[in-house]
């Protein structure tokens, strides 16, 4: 197995960064860089009709600061810098997002956290996990959050 490139992507939730404990331990053991991602799904660019943008918003530079800011703090809390790979921020769909991060920067392994719902929640809701699986370019390592 050569893994050159791991996506930990996060959403700030406990079950992500469970998932990136893991990332951060196979980036251990084959000395490859994690390219950490979080991304940020602005609902008004896919239901322009439901979302009435008021005229004071702010650019969304400024909006994306503070989620820029908490990236780079869980990035230094692992020390990932030690394994080099970018610290990224990307608007849109989370799972397109990632499989479009993926294919882009030929990703070998994303590791990514799993909500652990229960089957109804899952079929009524889906799951960002699971449609990473079957779309994603390369291998996908799911964590179960022991929460």
């Amino acid at each position: 197995m050569n893994l050159r490139r791991i996506l930990a992507p996060v959403d700030f939730s406990p079950r992500s960064e469970e998932a990136l404990r893991y990332a951060v331990a196979i980036a251990e053991k084959f000395a490859t860089p994690i390219h950490l991602l979080h991304v940020f799904q602005d609902v008004g660019v896919y239901q322009t009709e439901v979302v009435t943008i008021p005229q004071d918003m702010p650019p969304i530079e400024q909006l994306l600061q503070p989620i820029r800011t908490e990236l780079n703090a869980l990035a230094a809390k692992y020390k990932l810098d030690r394994f080099g790979g970018p610290v990224d921020t990307m608007i849109g769909s989370p799972v397109e997002a990632i499989v479009d991060y993926a294919r882009e920067h030929h990703i070998d392994l994303i590791t990514v956290g799993t909500h652990g719902r229960g089957w109804l929640a899952h079929a009524l809701l889906g799951s960002v996990a699971e449609k990473v699986v079957r779309l994603a370019p390369c291998a996908v390592l799911t964590v179960r959050s022991p929460m």
